[in-house]
């Protein structure tokens, strides 16, 4: 980046450490899958902390997690509608879906019985369920969002028990190794910030413990570094390096859950935290355990994210940060919007773009990179979506209020199209065309 603009991020990031008293922080801002900034502030062993400085991660880890459970249902091994029960049997929970689990709206108790897991030595698994035996579910499955820790502490065994092996190994091999996440690890290896709480009323601090979390420990554990976590942030953004295909990642990123009401802020996908602000949408996800808060966002629409680690419990404002550092990027480096450049095109999607009709509504259907079209109205608001082909004359819907539904082509005697059938909607050359089958009918006298 332009000098100007690293001193503009090393500046935002070091007033954060000052004004919040943190005792060490690092921060990066990615942009294309890429990591394109990084920086750090404050001391870890008398060192100003650096990429390769590990931090704690937190909830972080649940993204992870979701990830395994994600490849596993792309594999064909389950399917997010599946109650739990199918697959771990022998709970008191396992009702609720894997989808539920994944988005926080299980209504499973948000942490386990007993002493607080995160500043204590973890129960095995055997121990979680029999210690979840009574009053696990605190809400109506699928009634509204719940955060819940145990959720994932149940998704991490849901991993194992299909792998055959611990979900920590699962994500070694399944994500970390592919990823080139070498610095990722369940306990602190080589350099690394030790966990502190930051005195209220004094400049003092107060070592933070790190046991392992045991069966709560897919909900937290893992440990990382700013080069690692820049890597994850991307994979979030769409740069999936195999791992998951683009579409899955997307799919991830969709708003299940909202947890503030009416106009949406944030909420949950399946294991993603989203927020909406600004004309953004991001997505990732924040963490905080004893003597650490971590955040990672990325706005895929934009391709840039951002990503900080700090050694506080409490006191730094991460989300704002993330937010800033992207800012701070667009308005001193604003990207180049892609070069367009035209493409080949199949005579016969061609033929089906233009002009169509739902009833008297203008409509038009477009054809967009990637083999996808676009029905729209063609002046206004209105239900618009993306489709994408599943067979010969046929599309399914992508987004919006057609997602999910089938888009057929009807042809005439001679194979030329002549309406479009959309979820049992006829769209039509021209309005109400006596030549398609519009339902109920075209009044004889036509128009008049």
């Amino acid at each position: 980046m332009l000098a100007s603009t690293e001193l503009a991020l090393l500046r935002r990031l070091a007033h954060e450490q000052s004004s919040c008293r943190a005792p060490s922080i690092v921060a990066a801002v990615v942009r294309d899958g890429e990591l394109a900034w990084s920086g750090g502030r404050g001391r870890v062993d008398g060192e100003t902390p650096g990429a390769d400085t590990q931090y704690r991660l937190g909830s972080i880890t649940k993204t992870l997690v979701a990830t395994a459970v994600m490849r596993l249902r792309d594999e064909g091994k389950l399917d997010l509608n599946d109650p739990l029960e199918q697959h771990l049997p022998g709970t008191a929970f396992g009702s609720a879906t894997i989808a539920q689990l994944l988005s926080h709206t299980s209504g499973l108790t948000a942490e386990s019985p007993g002493s607080w897991w995160e500043r204590t030595v973890g129960a095995d698994w055997d121990a979680l369920v029999e210690s979840l035996k009574d009053g696990a579910t605190r809400l109506r499955p699928g009634s509204k969002f719940h955060y819940s820790n145990v959720g994932y502490g149940v998704l991490g065994e849901l991993v194992a028990r299909h792998r055959g092996q611990s979900w920590l190994d699962v994500i070694r091999a399944e994500i970390l190794r592919p990823l080139g996440m070498t610095r990722t690890s369940p306990h602190p290896e080589g350099a690394h910030a030790s966990g502190f709480a930051v005195h209220p009323f004094a400049d003092l601090l107060m070592p933070e413990p790190s046991p392992d979390a045991g069966a709560m420990a897919p909900a937290g554990q893992l440990w990382s570094t700013i080069t690692d976590l820049a890597r994850w942030t991307s994979f979030l953004g769409g740069h999936t390096g195999g791992v998951l295909s683009e579409q899955t990642v997307a799919e991830m990123r969709e708003m299940v859950t909202v947890d503030d009401g009416d106009a949406w802020t944030t909420g949950f996908g399946l294991g993603v935290m989203l927020i909406r602000t600004e004309g953004r949408r991001l997505a990732g996800h924040t963490g905080s355990m004893p003597g650490f808060l971590a955040c990672s966002l990325v706005d895929a629409n934009a391709g840039i994210g951002a990503l900080v680690l700090t050694n506080s419990t409490a006191g730094v404002g991460i989300t704002q940060l993330c937010l800033d550092l992207m800012k701070l990027t667009e308005q001193h480096e604003p990207s180049m919007p892609a070069e367009w450049q035209p493409s080949t095109v199949d005579p016969k999607l061609l033929e089906l773009t233009g002009l169509w009709h739902w009833g008297p509504t203008p409509y038009h259907l477009r054809l967009l990179p990637g083999g996808l079209f676009s029905l729209a109205p063609a002046d206004g608001p209105g239900r618009a979506s993306r489709f994408a082909p599943v067979g010969e004359d046929t599309w399914v819907g992508l987004d919006a209020y057609y997602a999910g539904e089938t888009l057929r082509v009807g042809r005439d005697s001679a194979g030329k199209p002549n309406h479009l059938d959309l979820a049992t909607f006829i769209f039509s050359r021209t309005p109400f065309d006596p030549a398609a089958p519009i339902p109920g009918g075209v009044d004889p006298e036509g128009w008049r």
